[in-house]
């Protein structure tokens, strides 16, 4: 008989049951310093910052009792090894995009972005008032880890390339970085896709290793330095139309600390999901005139090619429908974009439409 069976019954067995729902929860006393690993070099415009937040927060809403300690990527993990490194207890808590984690579950790819997928709002109204949290923590629990939302860098560019894209088959043999199931789908379009840190993307374009890249949008763009490889920039791209960071704590960690220490994680990581979005919007329509001013030649891809893009997407998420929790994560996802699409359609679009032709 196993002890749950004994104590349900024993009477003896219901009285120690009683005295241990009574008894207060042990949490880990004393200052405690938490180690944070990053996908991100350190100082890479936004998303670095967005780490570093929510570290700085959580340091200073427990008043020291909990201090971060952030090593970003190469300082303790290299940065696609920072899932294994919270999940076997090396460090204890990582800031990342889940997508680079697709290899150990496909589901990991919504909580940022997938191809075709949420708008940083969409996703913001399925995580935090639709299934969104509560997926993401069913996920985490095969790994043990305890993850939230910590940072979301709005819609990203198509990305720079070396010569114009004018056809789907511009794609065919085209080095191309671009991770999570929108490199995926790039591949599917002949891309020889490469899931390179961020930390390496630019010396990887300037030697000629890839021909095209996709980071974020033209103010972390910028800082990168791409503009002084190549002048042709597509400024919407189809894979990350608003891509969210997450912050994930090894499970048995979180769960030694205290009710309010973890609620300080949990916010810590919302305000900074609205910080970081802020600060990447705020940023980015300065910064694009500065690339024009430059040099920088905007464009945009032609239907033909965002046509092959919607298939190969739709191919790339089909594939992996075989999984029971992949699908229920793309069901809800989608059910939840719909909805919030339709009345934002209907808004904010159609005021957005509106201001423009008024006010000029």
């Amino acid at each position: 008989m196993d002890r749950r069976s004994f104590l349900k019954n024993s009477t003896i067995g219901a009285g120690a049951a009683a005295g241990a729902a009574l008894a207060a929860p042990a949490y880990a006393q004393g200052n405690r310093t938490l180690t944070m690993v990053t996908t991100w070099g350190r100082g890479l415009a936004g998303v670095h910052d967005s780490a570093q937040r929510v570290a700085d927060s959580i340091t200073a809403m427990t008043d020291g009792a909990l201090t971060v300690d952030l090593k970003a990527a190469g300082e303790l993990v290299g940065a696609f090894e920072v899932f294994d490194a919270v999940t076997s207890g090396q460090a204890d808590m990582y800031h990342g995009a889940d997508y680079y984690f697709v290899g150990s579950h496909p589901g990991y790819a919504f909580f940022t972005a997938v191809p075709f997928g949420m708008t940083a709002q969409e996703l913001a109204n399925w995580y935090y008032h639709g299934d969104g949290a509560a997926l993401h923590d069913e996920l985490g629990q095969i790994f043990g880890l305890k993850s939230f939302l910590g940072g979301n860098t709005g819609a990203q560019s198509g990305g720079w390339f070396r010569n114009e894209i004018n056809g789907p088959e511009d794609f065919q043999g085209l080095k191309f970085r671009m991770p999570g199931l929108g490199g995926q789908a790039l591949g599917k379009m002949g891309a020889s896709v490469q899931n390179l840190p961020g930390s390496e993307v630019y010396q990887a374009l300037a030697s000629g290793a890839i021909d095209g890249t996709e980071w974020i949008g033209p103010w972390a763009d910028e800082k990168a330095g791409f503009q002084e490889i190549t002048k042709i920039y597509y400024t919407a791209g189809f894979h990350e139309p608003g891509a969210g960071l997450s912050v994930a704590t090894n499970r048995d960690v979180f769960e030694e600390l205290s009710p309010a220490h973890q609620k300080i994680i949990e916010i810590a990581s919302a305000e900074c999901h609205q910080w970081n979005l802020a600060q990447f919007l705020a940023n980015n329509g300065s910064a694009l005139e500065r690339l024009q001013s430059g040099g920088v030649t905007v464009r945009e891809f032609p239907d033909s090619v965002w046509d092959a893009m919607g298939t190969a997407a739709t191919a790339t998420l089909d594939e992996n429908m075989g999984d029971e929790l992949f699908a229920r994560i793309r069901e809800s996802a989608m059910a939840s974009m719909r909805q919030s699409s339709n009345w934002i359609q209907k808004s904010e679009s159609a005021y957005r439409a509106q201001r423009d032709r008024v006010m000029g």
